[in-house]
């Protein structure tokens, strides 16, 4: 018989006190049965209270990004690649997004499941689009277009370096190279082909870059539409996007939602 040794003693008392504080906070919820109670007790509805912080009540039912973005979903996208040679066939995968997604946890986990499902949906939209179905790796003719911006202190353009797009977002200009990669952790200013050359950092560019201008815009009142002008010049491309965006969420089984245009 294995004695009861001090290790044995702070297991216990671990699982006494995890269970005493479940108790606790199970006892603080004293809300309405049509209202989210939180873990510390507070009552109402949105997603400060019915979000990751929900207990008890009408709790938004969150999905894995993966049970949406399914393989067929991600080789559909694929398959409407034209041509036989495009690079990114080799380049994009789906583990590759779904590896680079642990370091956005709220990227499709805000709000409803419809809401996620349409943030899901707009993601892959500009995707499908800025990649041409997974076919681009790197922008066409991208090394003949300047992308540095001299006056920027804080990112400087390196010597011999571009800064045309790449990735599923087709990342451009230094500052977002740079900026990216300090969130990131890669040289984006002195390897920005790093973006081209590596998929889940590819992957992460393109999520960092959504995070920080559109995540918050989708599921805001500015729809679609916003995303596109967050992340488009001049909104180029809408129509196709747009055309993208509602296939996908059909997919999904959700609404677009109001306002697609820029």
């Amino acid at each position: 018989m294995v004695g009861f040794n001090v290790v044995n003693l702070i297991a216990l008392l671990g699982i006494l006190l995890a269970t005493s504080l479940q108790r606790i906070m199970g006892q603080n919820c004293d809300c309405s049965p049509d209202l989210c109670c939180t873990r510390s007790g507070m009552c109402g509805l949105g997603e400060k209270f019915c979000g990751f912080a929900c207990l008890e009540g009408p709790c938004y039912a969150f999905l894995p990004v993966s049970d949406t973005v399914t393989v067929e979903f991600f080789d559909g996208i694929k398959n409407g690649a034209e041509g036989n040679t495009c690079p990114g066939l080799d380049f994009y995968w789906r583990g590759s997004f779904l590896d680079a997604l642990k370091s956005y946890t709220l990227f499709g986990q805000e709000g409803t499941t419809d809401d996620s499902k349409r943030e899901i949906a707009a993601f892959f939209a500009h995707v499908t689009y800025e990649t041409g179905n997974f076919c681009k790796i790197e922008e066409i003719d991208g090394q003949s277009k300047d992308y540095c911006i001299e006056e920027n202190e804080k990112y400087p353009c390196a010597p011999g370096k571009q800064y045309y797009g790449r990735g599923p977002l087709q990342l451009s200009w230094n500052f977002n190279y740079g900026y990216a990669g300090e969130s990131i952790g890669f040289d984006g200013l002195n390897a920005p082909e790093t973006v081209a050359n590596d998929p889940i950092i590819s992957f992460k560019t393109a999520l960092w870059f959504w995070m920080n201008n559109a995540h918050s815009l989708i599921n805001s009142g500015q729809g679609f539409g916003g995303t596109t002008r967050a992340i488009a010049l001049a909104c180029n491309g809408e129509e196709a996007r747009i055309n993208y965006y509602k296939s996908y969420c059909e997919q999904f089984g959700v609404s677009p939602g109001d306002k697609l245009t820029c």
